[in-house]
C-alpha cells in the first residue's frame, strides 16, 4: 500500500482517541458524578437498586467492555469471511460518535438514557478498534508495522489533547463561549467529540481499501463467519509464540489499562489533588506518550520488539513501586506525582504501540486479520475487568490505593516472565 493509504489508516487514531481522553477519562465521569449527586448523597436509583452513583457507572463500562468481548469474535469472523472489514469499522465508528454526541442531551434526570449512550460508546470505540488494528498486517509489512503502529497512537495524543484543551476552556470559562455554566459546556464537549470523530474518520475511510482478498460470500454468511472463526482457533493452537505473546499481553495489559483508568483516582484520594492537577496530569501524560510511541519504535528496531516490551515492563514496575512511596504528607508527593505521570506517559505510548505491532507481526500467514485480532481485543478487556475489579477489591479490603498499586507490580511482573517464553520468530525477535 502507498503512504496515502497507510497515513489514512493512522488518521483513524487521531479521530477516536478523543472518546478514550474526554469522555472515559477527564470530563465526562466528572461531569456524570456532577449530576447524579446532591449535596448530601450521591446514591442513585437503578433498577429499583440503590447505587453509588460513580459505582453504577464502573459496572455499566464493565457492561460494555463484556458485550465487547462476547460479539467481537463472532462479528470479526463474518467480517473476515465476507471482506468488509471496513463497513464494520464504520458500523462501530457511527455507533460510537452518534452517542457520545447524544449526551449533549443527557442532564442527570434521564439516568438511564446517559448510562445507556455511555456504554453504547464504548461498544462503539472498543468494537470499531478490532477492525481497525485488523488493517495493519495488510497495509504495511512487517518491517514498517512499529513505526506506523507508533505514528498512530502519536497522532491519537496529539488529537485527542488538542480537543480536551479546548473543552477544558469552555468548563472552566463557559461564559467566554456563551455557555450559561459549566454543565452546558460540558454538554457541549460531548458534541464536539461525536463531530471530531465521525468527521475525521472520513479520511480513514476515504483511503482504506475494502476487500483486499476480493473475497465473494455465499448465502449463509453469518453461520459461515462462525466456520471462519472455528479455523483461527484451530490455527491459533498451533502458534506457540503468539499464543504465549497474548497470555504475556493479558496480565501486563491488567496493569497498564487500570493505570489509565484509575492514575487521576489515586491521585485525588491519596494525594488530596484537586481536579486542575488531575487534569493536567493527564495531559503531561498524553504528550510525554507522542515521545513515548516513537522513542520505543526506535528501541523496537534497534533491539528488537521483545527487548522494547521488556524495557517498558520494568519501567512500569518502577513506577508501581515509585506511586506506592507516595504520600500525602510529604510536602513534595504533587510533583513526584507530576514526574511519575511524565514516566508513565513514555512507557504507555511506548507498550501501545509496540504491542500492536508485535502481535501484528506475530501473525501466521493468513487472510482473517480481523479474526485474529479480536483475540487480542478480547484479551485486553478480559484484562481491564480483571485488573479493575482486583484493584476495587483490595481498595476495599486495606480502604487504600497503595496496596492495589502493589497488585498492579504483581501484574506486570508476572506479564514479563511470560514475555521470556515468546520467543524469536521471522519478525520479532
Amino acid at each position: 500500500m502507498d503512504n496515502k493509504t497507510k497515513n489514512g489508516w493512522a488518521f483513524y487514531d487521531w479521530a477516536n482517541s478523543v472518546y478514550s481522553l474526554v469522555i472515559s477519562t477527564a470530563i465526562f465521569p466528572i461531569y456524570f458524578h456532577s449530576v447524579t449527586s446532591t449535596d448530601d448523597s450521591s446514591m442513585i436509583d437503578f433498577l429499583g437498586i440503590s447505587y453509588e452513583n460513580m459505582a453504577i457507572y464502573s459496572y455499566s463500562l464493565s457492561f460494555s467492555f463484556f458485550i465487547v468481548a462476547i460479539i467481537s469474535p463472532v462479528l470479526s469472523g463474518i467480517a473476515d469471511y465476507t471482506g468488509k472489514k471496513k463497513r464494520f469499522l464504520q458500523f462501530f465508528c457511527y455507533l460510537g460518535s452518534v452517542s457520545c454526541a447524544s449526551l449533549f442531551f443527557f442532564d442527570g434526570s434521564n439516568i438511564y438514557f446517559g448510562l445507556g449512550m455511555s456504554v453504547l460508546a464504548s461498544i462503539g470505540f472498543w468494537g470499531s478498534l478490532v477492525f481497525y488494528n485488523a488493517f495493519l498486517p495488510e497495509i504495511a509489512p512487517p518491517e514498517e508495522q512499529d513505526a506506523l503502529s507508533a505514528k498512530g497512537f502519536s497522532m491519537g495524543y496529539i488529537g485527542a489533547a488538542l480537543l480536551l484543551i479546548l473543552n477544558l476552556v469552555m468548563v472552566m470559562k463557559p461564559e467566554l463561549f456563551g455557555f450559561s455554566d459549566s454543565g452546558q459546556a460540558s454538554r457541549v464537549s460531548f458534541l464536539l467529540v461525536g463531530i471530531w470523530w465521525a468527521g475525521f474518520a472520513q479520511v480513514t475511510f476515504k483511503r482504506l481499501p475494502d476487500n483486499v482478498y476480493k473475497r465473494k460470500p455465499k448465502e449463509r454468511y453469518i453461520l459461515l463467519g462462525y466456520r471462519e472463526l472455528g479455523k483461527v482457533i484451530h490455527q491459533l493452537k498451533g502458534e506457540m509464540a503468539l499464543r504465549r505473546f497474548l497470555y504475556s499481553f493479558f496480565f501486563y495489559s491488567m496493569g497498564v489499562q487500570t493505570v489509565i483508568l484509575l492514575a487521576s483516582a489515586f491521585g485525588d484520594q491519596e494525594l488530596g489533588m484537586d481536579s486542575s492537577k488531575l487534569i493536567l496530569t493527564i495531559l503531561i501524560i498524553q504528550f510525554v506518550a507522542i515521545a513515548g510511541s516513537y522513542l520505543f519504535a526506535f528501541i523496537s528496531r534497534k533491539y528488537g520488539n521483545i527487548q522494547a516490551i521488556k524495557i517498558c515492563i520494568i519501567v512500569w514496575i518502577f513506577v508501581c513501586l515509585g506511586a506506592f512511596t507516595l504520600s500525602k504528607n510529604d510536602p513534595t508527593a504533587e510533583y513526584k506525582f507530576y514526574a511519575i505521570a511524565a514516566i508513565v506517559g513514555m512507557v504507555l505510548g511506548g507498550i501501545q504501540a509496540i504491542s500492536r505491532s508485535t502481535y501484528s507481526k506475530l501473525l501466521p500467514e493468513t487472510k482473517s486479520h480481523a479474526s485474529f485480532f479480536s483475540f487480542y481485543d478480547v484479551s485486553e478487556k478480559v484484562a481491564i475487568v480483571l485488573g479493575t475489579l482486583a484493584y476495587g477489591w483490595l481498595i476495599q479490603a486495606t480502604g487504600s490505593m497503595k496496596m492495589s498499586v502493589l497488585a498492579l507490580m504483581v501484574f506486570f511482573i508476572i506479564g514479563y516472565f511470560l514475555l521470556l517464553r515468546v520467543g524469536k520468530s521471522r519478525h520479532v525477535h
